[in-house]
């Protein structure tokens, strides 16, 4: 687009050199200026008229795109590399209970062997391909299952994938005990619902990139998990205290939430111990326990129940643009959370879910929850 413009511009001689100053010239113009310096009649000297002529030429290419920069490790990410028709079929290592005997429901630690060929990272997920058929007689559907291990996996050879999963226990109208399908999620192959070493498992993924770890080592991670949605923070925390890299030492805080409810019920609880024994300044971990703790006004204990301790704390954290949050488990507690956050907010003048909003873009606030 071309246009013409002429204009007379009266200004003080003194201040004639601003000018230039003033004028603001985008880099996608291109102007060309003729000027003619014009005394007034009078001879007067302290002020110039100057007629500028000035054409301009635009050009209507669009700005390149900028590519946004992510925060966090996402570079070489594997993603579908299997998918429901085409699998890959691993073997089962270990099928272990990992809550006592008298917890409500039966968590299970699940370590697979994959030869090296399904690679992941932390904070991802993989499907599972349940055996047989369904009450309808057609195959059973993909489950997905956040990943318990780190990329190194559970012997850090990189050949093992591990999963958290949960089974009901129960007792049905006539007074039985009855299990529900899951240690395994119906991708069990005995009578007994349990999965055993040698059995075959089909495996498609890795998938999701959400979940996905900071690079910054000096980060602030707090993590958020009800139940078995421990499973990708028991993925970071291994990377951060178990293992040694070569490009990447974490220096910062981690601080776990762990909503269960019962102390029966507590998982990976040695893991943790070790942690805190091993990183003091760099591991923080808070328990809440629903069903037998309760704050000082009585309430039960839940996720937001514990946060709510730390709220002037954790409001402080998030107003850093190197903390990260993020939840896994079930949904009811982000609401309990953003009704924590909404009162800190409203006090600084910010409103919670513009600010909760920003935080999302910048890949600071990550959900996953059911």
């Amino acid at each position: 687009m071309a246009a013409a413009l002429t204009a007379a511009v009266s200004i003080p001689a003194s201040n004639s050199s601003s000018l230039q100053t003033r004028t603001s010239i985008s880099s996608s113009e291109r102007i060309s200026f003729n000027k003619t310096c014009l005394y007034s009649r009078n001879g007067c000297a302290s002020r110039r008229v100057f007629s500028i002529k000035a054409e301009v030429t635009t050009d209507t290419t669009p700005p390149a795109k900028v590519e946004k920069i992510s925060k966090k490790y996402e570079e070489g990410v594997v993603v579908n590399k299997f998918k429901p028709k085409n699998p890959f079929t691993g073997k089962v290592l270990l099928n272990t209970k990992i809550t006592a005997d008298d917890a409500p429901g039966e968590t299970w630690h699940m370590v697979f062997h994959t030869d090296g060929e399904v690679p992941y990272r932390e904070g991802q997920s993989i499907g599972i391909i349940p055996e047989g058929i369904d009450k309808n007689g057609k195959p059973h559907k993909l489950r997905l299952y956040s990943i318990a291990s780190s990329a190194l996996g559970d012997l850090g050879d990189s050949k093992t994938v591990s999963l958290c999963v949960k089974r009901l226990v129960y007792t049905n109208d006539q007074g039985e005990e009855v299990k529900g399908k899951p240690a395994c999620l119906t991708i069990q192959t005995t009578i007994s619902g349990d999965l055993q070493p040698g059995s075959d498992v089909k495996i498609t993924g890795p998938v999701g990139k959400e979940m996905l770890m900071p690079k910054d080592p000096n980060a602030t991670i707090i993590m958020l998990a009800t139940g078995t949605g421990i499973a990708p923070f028991r993925s970071f925390l291994w990377k951060m205290f178990f293992e040694k890299h070569e490009d990447y030492k974490f220096n910062g805080l981690a601080w776990l939430f762990l909503g269960v409810p019962t102390s029966s019920s507590l998982l990976y609880q040695q893991e943790f111990q070790k942690m805190t024994e091993k990183a003091p300044e760099n591991f923080r971990l808070d328990y809440a326990v629903s069903r037998e703790q309760t704050n000082e006004k009585g309430e039960k204990m839940y996720i937001q129940t514990r946060m709510a301790q730390y709220a002037e704390e954790l409001w402080q954290l998030l107003k850093k643009d190197n903390t990260f949050i993020y939840m896994c488990g079930l949904k009811g507690m982000e609401k309990g959370i953003d009704d924590i956050m909404d009162s800190l907010a409203a006090r600084d003048g910010i409103v919670w879910t513009d600010f909760k909003k920003s935080l999302k873009k910048a890949g600071q606030w990550n959900v996953e929850v059911y």
